[in-house]
């Protein structure tokens, strides 16, 4: 899958100098992935499933200390958002979801909806019943809650240098949560958190809390944080907070 990343941004470089070659993929035929088609430009003023999608897609792309509302309203935030994915994916920052961006899009997203890099399998475990049931919010919520989760860490992982990011907790039933000693205000239950175990990464613990703040994550916790010396807590938590008193 990465090489088909690299090879449709190789194409569009190669487009955008004005030379031609046989093997450039033709987007109306090789675009989708297949989950989601964005089959025309999007840009500010847009609005309906494909710019809820986009901001599913671009919300770990936001400025440090910024959270992208999913909303389906293609507004300023959501345009800078563009801009900063484009710039690193190699592509011109325009704003504007044009055909070049909606090919690396597609290229990254799988056909079960998740990114490239990241699976549900990472985030079920739920203390072994592999499933997203008996959470705060209903299974559907919460594997949705978890996906969007995934396109955060997408993007913290591109911006890292494409290490690989391992995580070593996601979704948590209420009894499973409370098996292992969690809050009980724990966003493991609504499938909205990660955790980045020191075992799993090769990036410093640090290094992990500080590109979270740049992934549009609410809530980051880490070393020095009662119970977070051995991971990296990351969540979409409605009330943001973050600690790390040894960073």
């Amino acid at each position: 899958m990465r090489n088909r990343v690299l090879s449709v941004v190789a194409a569009a470089a190669l487009a955008a100098g004005g030379l031609t070659t046989a093997t450039l993929v033709n987007p109306a035929t090789a675009a989708a992935d297949g989950c989601f088609t964005f089959d025309s430009d999007l840009s500010e003023g847009d609005s309906g499933a494909a710019v809820e999608e986009l901001q599913v897609r671009v919300a770990g792309w936001v400025s440090r200390g910024e959270h992208l509302t999913i909303d389906g309203e293609f507004g300023p935030a959501t345009e800078a958002a563009v801009e900063r994915f484009q710039e690193g994916y190699d592509i011109a920052p325009s704003g504007v979801v044009d055909a070049e961006t909606r090919e690396v899009l597609h290229a990254l997203g799988q056909d079960d909806c998740t990114p490239e890099h990241f699976s549900y399998s990472e985030f079920d475990d739920n203390c072994g019943a592999n499933n997203f049931e008996g959470g705060k919010v209903d299974a559907a919520t919460a594997k949705e809650n978890s996906r969007r989760v995934m396109w955060q860490l997408e993007a913290m992982r591109h911006k890292l240098g494409d290490v690989p990011l391992g995580i070593t907790s996601g979704f948590r039933s209420v009894s499973c949560n409370d098996s292992v000693g969690g809050s009980s205000t724990s966003r493991h239950m609504y499938g909205e958190t990660a955790d980045l175990g020191i075992g799993a990464n090769e990036h410093p613990q640090c290094t992990l809390y500080d590109a979270a703040h740049e992934a549009g994550f609410t809530e980051i916790i880490g070393p020095g944080a009662e119970g977070h010396n051995d991971h990296v807590h990351v969540a979409n938590d409605p009330t943001p907070y973050s600690s790390a008193p040894n960073c």
